[in-house]
């Protein structure tokens, strides 16, 4: 009997999914194959875009077949382009995004391809939250299985710490549901661990009341830096959980609300997200007003879910980026400086840093009480070079190198797998901290043959 060439075994795959598999043939596969950061330009063998877990469980099954290494896609955004794999099998979920809410017990069950936007517009309505991205558009699944950095983290913890179950598909094809009561060591996998345990097809959240905040930018000239950042630093962690604000050095965007003579600066800013009551928070932001006046204040009441759309703009499919993550106990006199002249040197007005501070609820669980491991620090940094045109590649991965290093003789050894390029071995284990060991023997419980490793990676432990 002939044998069947590759595209015909993705017609047969094709016609066993709900969803649909496409290979090079495919009118489609270029816009398929794409994925945020356009720096990847991966060409895999085939996507199948799942609906869910038993199209999940039969693409893996393909891919174990043919031998295909598996990337796993949900919202697009990995910053080390982990969405897709060069002649490999990606698990595109992309079109799994249903969010059901059950208001009286305050939990969310959310598909494995929902986006922060699809969270908001579920939960809004209910005047509930749960800690999500900063940009509406990253997916709810790559976002929480890193760790999940956000507006919400001082007064309601990490995402990690709001995941309470899911459902994954393993390597094997097993479908397995685990909670704090069903399968607790994998879900303490899950919780920061990353996608290296299986594909997370559903996620259960804890929601909170959150529905009208304080917030949005204020902004200093870039020469204001030191006296903010010194500021910040000391008064942030003596504030109540609710009061929140994020450090950015940035560039003014050139489009509203920001007026036009500032537009293009190069700034200090704070984003304000204060759950506080109107009083308390307009005066705890005062501190800032009266220390060093801004040049913008936009500070205001605003829906949640619009202050977490308000950098989607700026964040569109496409740019070409090159980031960085630091952890960081305590920023020591001087480190203004260093922002500063970073800021100085930011080689497109895209590029930035963000300083979110990771005390409140986010640093009361014991290190060892999720997989991400960061609990006693105080900051974790990203600096992100973006642009749009690949002759600017050089240069923005030199400018996140070097402010990078610059800021290694007050940051730790570890790191943020969100934020992170580069990977391998040592990458990994700087991740994942002392919780490695840990996750590495669950790892071979649960995906001995390391079929999940286009991620920062885990090896399982050897028997």
């Amino acid at each position: 009997m002939l044998s069947t060439t590759l595209d015909q075994r993705i017609v047969a795959l094709d016609q066993r999914l709900r969803g649909d598999a496409s290979g090079p043939a495919d009118p489609r596969y270029d816009a398929l194959r794409r994925v945020d950061n356009a720096v990847f330009d991966a060409h895999p063998a085939v996507i199948a875009r799942c609906l869910d877990a038993g199209d999940v469980n039969e693409a893996l099954r393909f891919a174990t077949g043919e031998g295909l290494d598996v990337a796993i896609r949900g919202g697009g955004h990995s910053l080390a382009g982990f969405g897709s794999v060069n002649g490999g099998l990606v698990v595109d979920l992309s079109s799994m995004r249903r969010v059901q809410v059950d208001p009286a017990a305050r939990t969310a069950r959310v598909a494995g391809g929902a986006t922060a936007a699809d969270l908001d517009r579920a939960t809004q309505p209910f005047g509930l939250a749960t800690p999500s991205a900063t940009v509406s558009s990253v997916g709810v699944a790559g976002f929480t299985l890193g760790g999940g950095l956000g507006y919400l983290n001082r007064a309601h913890g990490l995402a990690v710490d709001n995941l309470v179950g899911a459902t994954l598909v393993l390597a094997d094809g097993a479908v397995v549901e685990t909670s704090e009561e069903r399968e607790p060591e994998l879900l303490w996998a899950l919780r920061g661990g990353g996608g290296n345990f299986g594909v997370v097809t559903e996620m259960v959240f804890r929601l909170h009341a959150v529905s009208i905040v304080n917030g949005g930018p204020m902004i200093w000239a870039l020469d204001a830096t030191e006296q903010i950042v010194d500021l910040y630093r000391d008064w942030l962690p003596q504030q109540p959980d609710d009061i929140y604000a994020f450090l950015a050095i940035l560039t003014v965007p050139p489009v509203d609300p920001f007026p036009e003579p500032f537009r293009l600066r190069k700034a200090c800013a704070l984003m304000w997200c204060n759950t506080a009551p109107a009083e308390r928070s307009s005066a705890a932001m005062d501190t800032f007003r009266a220390g060093v006046p801004p040049m913008l204040d936009g500070v205001g009441e605003l829906p949640y879910a619009a202050l977490q759309a308000s950098f989607d703009s700026l964040a569109k499919p496409g740019l070409r980026g090159y980031s960085d993550g630091l952890v960081i106990d305590r920023l020591p006199e001087g480190a203004g400086r260093a922002y500063r002249h970073h800021g100085e040197a930011m080689p497109t007005p895209l590029s930035q840093t963000h300083v979110y501070p990771i005390d409140g609820a986010a640093g009361r669980p014991a290190m060892d009480a999720t997989a991400w491991p960061w609990r006693d620090a105080t900051f974790v940094q990203m600096i992100t070079g973006l642009g749009e045109d690949r002759d600017e590649d050089a240069v923005l991965a030199r400018w996140v190198t070097g402010f990078s290093d610059d800021l290694r003789g007050w940051a730790r050894d570890g790191t943020y797998s969100n934020f992170l390029m580069d990977h391998g071995r040592e990458v990994a284990r700087a991740a994942y901290g002392t919780n490695y060991g840990r996750l590495a023997d669950l790892k071979r419980r649960y995906d001995p043959g390391n079929v999940f490793h286009v991620n920062q990676n885990i090896e399982p432990v050897a028997v």
